[in-house]
């Protein structure tokens, strides 16, 4: 077995150019009192000994270490790799580093996952909840230290902290109003879990926009899940199957709508004309099924780099207050799987 090579240390570059370790120590520092000669002496041999800095050992002699925590549902979600990039590129030029973890929208591996990151001394955490969280004790430890924290997107109205959102309930509405404005009457929802502030104000949204239009509110058109691709498709089936089954769709998300387009078209239905379908964040994927997908669209960069830049504030300044509430402005992207009274209309023009 090959032994294990030993760590360099600033005692064995100190040894070998006779000077001290405490010289080496400001020569690597670049400190004023250290000559250029010796500061490029030290380097030299460092970088050709192996010598690696102790970045931890140097993090809690100052305690801090340059590093924001990040806990998302899901990393692979169009909309969280947005976030996260806006988060990365707010704090790179800060000179933080970032750890992101995911939940899979598991309560109990936030838990553990926040564990860890406070565990591993991170000065802020930057949270999305899973879809499973309805308590928050396991962020009260950031709290009682003075470590920022910032909830984005999900977030819970429970705790003094800061929030960046958006207005769910707006979007929805104007989502919903769209449907209504394009001749549809029976618009059915793909709903998430209700004690999520995102799904409960996007349904909420919905539900009045149909009523400001006299449009009775069915539950029977309502389907809760958890929006994937899967439970899309699932959604649809079961909607399609109904004795009077919708003329639209208007889901919380994209994931599900597209497989909502997909499964109506395997049924031979037409998209928009029988069944037309908004979606909500505006993911790659909705301009990529056909017909491309109408949707909210969801400002997640932005969304990231607010959320930095507020755990960078209060990290510079404890004496502010966490609890200030960011809402971001959406937009409602308007493509052709909604556009039923065009193509209807389109449809008779051409049987003329």
């Amino acid at each position: 077995m090959k032994k294990s090579k030993k760590e360099v240390t600033i005692y064995d570059i100190a040894e070998q150019l006779n000077v001290s370790a405490t010289t080496v120590s400001r020569a690597l520092n670049d400190h004023f009192s250290i000559g250029k000669e010796t500061t490029l002496a030290v380097k030299k041999l460092a970088k050709k000994m192996g010598y690696r800095p102790n970045t931890i050992a140097s993090s809690l002699r100052k305690n801090k270490t340059n590093t924001i925590g990040v806990i998302v549902p899901w990393i692979h979600r169009p909309f969280i790799s947005s976030l996260i990039s806006g988060i990365e590129e707010v704090a790179d030029k800060a000179g933080y580093n970032v750890i992101i973890s995911q939940s899979c929208d598991s309560f109990e591996k936030e838990v553990t996952k926040a564990q860890t990151l406070y565990s591993n001394r991170v000065d802020g955490l930057i949270v999305s909840l899973a879809m499973e969280t309805k308590n928050y004790e396991h962020f009260y430890p950031f709290q009682q230290n003075d470590i920022p924290l910032v909830f984005v997107d999900r977030v819970s109205f429970e705790m003094e902290a800061d929030r960046v959102i958006i207005n769910n309930f707006d979007a929805a509405f104007n989502a919903t109003e769209h449907l209504i404005k394009m001749g549809c009457r029976r618009i059915a929802h793909f709903a998430g879990a209700q004690h999520r502030n995102v799904y409960r104000e996007r349904q909420e949204g919905y539900i009045n926009a149909l009523k400001k239009y006299n449009l009775p509110v069915d539950e029977t058109l309502i389907v809760y899940s958890n929006l994937s691709m899967e439970e899309g498709w699932k959604g649809t089936e079961y909607l399609l199957k109904l004795s009077d089954p919708p003329d639209a769709i208007f889901s919380a998300n994209d994931s599900a709508a597209v497989a909502a387009i997909q499964c109506a078209k395997e049924a031979g239905l037409k998209i928009p004309e029988d069944l037309a379908v908004v979606g909500f964040n505006n993911d790659r994927i909705s301009s990529i099924v056909e017909p491309p997908l109408t949707t909210i669209t969801h400002p997640a960069i932005d969304m990231g780099k607010i959320a930095t830049q507020q755990v960078l504030k209060h990290k510079e300044n404890k004496d502010v207050v966490q609890s200030e509430t960011i809402v971001l402005k959406t937009g409602l992207t308007i493509r052709t799987s909604s556009l039923r009274k065009v193509a209807i209309k389109n449809s008779v023009q051409g049987l003329r």
